[in-house]
């Protein structure tokens, strides 16, 4: 570990991110501003004044249960429900912060590659080289119908897609204009050289790009590149364009045989070793006492909406779960979940990990205990720190920071979990400068050479 672990502050425009149901507490009704801007500038505050490095904004452009009904579950439990746009508070929250990374969810149904490379130019301007693209694939069927599809893209062609589209996005951000393109000389009466910025000409099975890029080459060029996906395919796609890709893993050991396979595949792709770095999920709640963080954690799962969970867990992996007795043990739903054609990834680390440490977990008990919640570890700081530990032995490299509330909670960590990680040398003192690429990785503020976005192969012809 060449510097302190990455922590990103992981949040969702939308009254529920992941704890279904705890709106109704009063603790909870902190959600019901997540329509308004002040919420979020409060929160991107606290987390510069706690250093962390990224504000991660997850988004979905659909509705989770649809499939099996007319979405009343997730609707009615605010599950992800609604959801503002990401991208447009980006301005706002980069105004406000100097050093923060932000780091915005978009995927490959919503948005035309030229409009969206024109896009993330642009805030990366505005953030002076503080911007990060989470790609996605999408994995709602509502979300694909919501853009003129009949229905969900195979999960393979979705990574093939998606391949094209980064492809137009790295011609236009790394190969449209030539550092040199650039000159501002008023003694010679030119702005931009011409011969200096280029069309790209890409013609795909999805797209038709001509060019040029029509903004000038940002601090990073691309943003930092984000990625989540442990499928065969999406761990190739993830060898080949991430910079940072998030694990499924459950446990440290399943991390390490996680990161041993995606490295495998990083070097068949002319990179080197551990240049994608690895990122988990910590959900945690917080305690002065073990006790008191336990209690915290009871109810916060006595509060949890499980019929709108399960809506949750039904739109997101393509498998109706609503007619599933929740007493079934996990065992008996393996062969129901390895149909799931959306989150491949996420079912096979349940059904590899030991989650029930030798005893067959039921439904009810995996969705409740381990499921895409926040909350899965309760301790005190020091037992945070000791868990955080764990992971980053096993090679881990950040962490993507599940608040039990997207408002309102960050303070708890900022001024209590934060400096006893310090102390222990798992958390960082101080920003880094420069942009966020040079911040994350201590290197330059591009993509490196060798990464493929970079290849010469994806150059268009000199001159528009």
């Amino acid at each position: 570990m060449t510097r302190p672990p990455i922590y990103n502050g992981f949040l969702h425009l939308t009254p529920n991110h992941h704890s279904h149901g705890y709106w109704r507490t009063p603790e909870g009704q902190v959600q019901y501003g997540y329509k308004d801007l002040q919420p979020y500038i409060d929160v991107v505050k606290t987390l510069e004044r706690g250093k962390l490095d990224a504000l991660f904004i997850a988004d979905v452009v659909g509705v989770y249960d649809l499939e099996y009904g007319d979405g009343t579950a997730t609707i009615r439990a605010g599950s992800q429900f609604p959801g503002n746009d990401p991208a447009s508070i980006v301005s706002a929250l980069g105004y406000v912060t100097e050093h923060l990374g932000i780091a915005i969810t978009s995927n490959i149904i919503q948005d035309h590659p030229f409009s969206f490379a024109r896009r993330l130019s642009t805030l990366d301007h505005y953030t002076h080289g503080r911007i990060a693209w989470n790609i996605v694939t999408s994995y709602l069927s509502n979300g694909f119908r919501n853009f003129g599809y009949d229905t969900i893209a195979p999960h393979a062609d979705r990574y093939v897609w998606a391949q094209e589209y980064l492809d137009v996005t790295y011609k236009l951000w790394e190969h449209s204009w030539d550092d040199e393109a650039v000159v501002h000389d008023p003694g010679t009466g030119v702005l931009f050289d011409p011969e200096r910025i280029r069309t790209i000409d890409h013609v795909g099975e999805r797209y038709r790009v001509q060019g040029p890029h029509l903004v000038e080459p940002s601090p990073q060029r691309s943003p930092v590149l984000f990625q989540a996906g442990n499928s065969t395919a999406g761990r190739a796609f993830a060898a080949r364009n991430a910079e940072v890709t998030f694990l499924p893993s459950f446990t440290p050991d399943a991390a390490r045989n996680d990161i041993a396979a995606l490295n495998q595949q990083v070097v068949e792709f002319g990179r080197e070793p551990g240049a994608v770095k690895t990122i988990v999920q910590l959900s945690t709640v917080i305690g002065s006492t073990e006790e008191e963080a336990l209690r915290k954690q009871q109810y916060l799962r006595d509060n949890i909406d499980f019929d709108g969970l399960v809506g949750f867990y039904s739109g997101g992996s393509g498998v109706d779960f609503t007619s599933v007795d929740p007493e079934t043990p996990l065992s008996e739903l393996k062969d129901r979940i390895a149909l799931g054609d959306h989150v491949r990834s996420i079912f096979r680390a349940i059904v590899d990990a030991d989650l029930g440490e030798g005893r067959d977990l039921t439904w009810r008990e995996y969705l409740i205990d381990h499921a895409l919640l926040p909350g899965k570890f309760a301790g005190t700081p020091e037992q945070i720190a000791d868990h955080v530990r764990e992971w980053v032995d096993a090679g881990v490299d950040g962490f993507n920071v599940v608040p039990i509330t997207t408002l309102g909670w960050w303070d708890e960590w900022v001024d209590h979990v934060v400096p006893v990680l310090r102390s222990r040398g798992l958390a960082q003192e101080e920003y880094a400068p420069g942009t966020l690429r040079q911040k994350l990785f201590g290197a330059g503020d591009r993509l490196p050479e060798s990464h493929y976005g970079r290849q010469p192969s994806l150059r268009p012809a000199a001159g528009v």
